[in-house]
């Protein structure tokens, strides 16, 4: 490959993008905004229902408070994330059922303490039959929880629209024919459009996530590195899935509905807008192919749960390995015309 033709096509389709005032300040403007309404729809605190985690199964004769109404109970796997969810009031309360039982409360969070009550309440003898346990920690907001969602979501609009609708519309304005003309080869095209775009999201993200940090002063507990890798690998798989998109498709309308009919489930299925912890299991089986859901999770357990590169690792890996085959299939099936 050539490297003074690739950096060519990347200064110009740089300089198309900044040109464009209207689509840059959208791209900046409509993330932030979003974070900002979300964080005055949902900055109700009277909530009526109740979560609850509960590790192992219930023995016999002790399942009524399972039964309490207006309680959600959500099976868990994992004791020490279960009890971070506590710390940071995503759920109520923990109740561990593999043993004698215990639970784990936030004596911070007023949610907890009416659970608490009503689990106490339950038992015969509370005393005897329940260890408690006390753990403290900031309530995650929701505005706080969606956030990663929210920033990958941009990402992904970003990316494939950015680089599918745009080559297509090169292909129908003839842009591409003309380029054919010239020594760029195909691989080196689409090289320059992942680096081009590449440069976009990350220069966008930053700014949209240095705004929404000054405005709603959220918590970033993990490492900025970690969470830079993540965004970095799920930007190369969602520009690799554009590419694949625009790899022969030649008009702007069927690549508008396919990039609609690829996102939309993506941004329903990928727990941008709410968890899918105790939703359908084939939902939950089907996000896992999804590259949305490997870059949200990731990213949420950097910024929230103060995950490292290490604990992100396997997603960054899912990503980087969906973004190469995507991109050998697109370079393979490339048409200019």
């Amino acid at each position: 490959m050539n490297t003074r033709r690739i950096l060519a096509v990347v200064t110009a389709r740089n300089r198309e993008f900044y040109r464009d005032k209207a689509g840059l300040g959208w791209n900046i403007f409509m993330p932030v905004v979003m974070v900002l309404g979300l964080a005055f729809i949902f900055s109700n605190p009277d909530e009526t229902l109740y979560k609850v985690g509960v590790l192992g199964a219930p023995p016999a004769g002790q399942t009524a408070f399972l039964r309490t109404l207006h309680i959600r109970f959500i099976a868990q796997d994992d004791e020490a994330a279960a009890i971070d969810k506590v710390r940071y009031h995503r759920i109520d309360l923990l109740l561990d059922l593999r043993g004698a039982p215990r639970y784990w409360v936030n004596d911070l969070s007023p949610r907890g303490y009416i659970v608490e009550r009503l689990l106490l309440q339950s038992y015969a003898q509370p005393a005897a039959g329940l260890t408690r346990e006390a753990v403290s920690g900031r309530a995650v907001r929701y505005v706080d929880w969606v956030l990663p969602g929210v920033l990958a979501m941009n990402v992904m609009f970003s990316s494939l629209w950015g680089v599918g609708w745009v080559i297509v519309r090169y292909r129908k304005n003839g842009v591409l024919r003309r380029l054919r003309a010239t020594p760029l080869t195909a691989g080196e095209f689409l090289v320059a459009q992942i680096i081009s775009r590449l440069l976009v999201v990350s220069g966008v993200t930053v700014l949209v996530f240095a705004g929404t940090h000054a405005l709603l002063d959220f918590p970033m507990r993990g490492s900025y590195l970690a969470l830079g890798l993540v965004f970095f690998a799920g930007a190369i798989a969602l520009v690799s899935l554009g590419l694949m998109v625009s790899a022969r498709v030649r008009s702007e309308e069927l690549a508008d509905g396919l990039l609609n009919l690829m996102s939309w489930p993506m941004m329903i299925m990928s727990g941008v807008w709410f968890s899918l912890e105790g939703t359908n299991v084939w939902a939950q089986r089907i996000a896992e192919f999804l590259p949305l859901t490997h870059m949200v999770d990731a990213a949420r357990r950097v910024m929230l749960d103060g995950a490292g590169l290490d604990e992100v690792g396997f997603e960054i890996a899912v990503l980087l390995g969906i973004g190469s085959v995507l991109l050998t299939l697109a370079a393979r099936t490339f048409r200019w015309q």
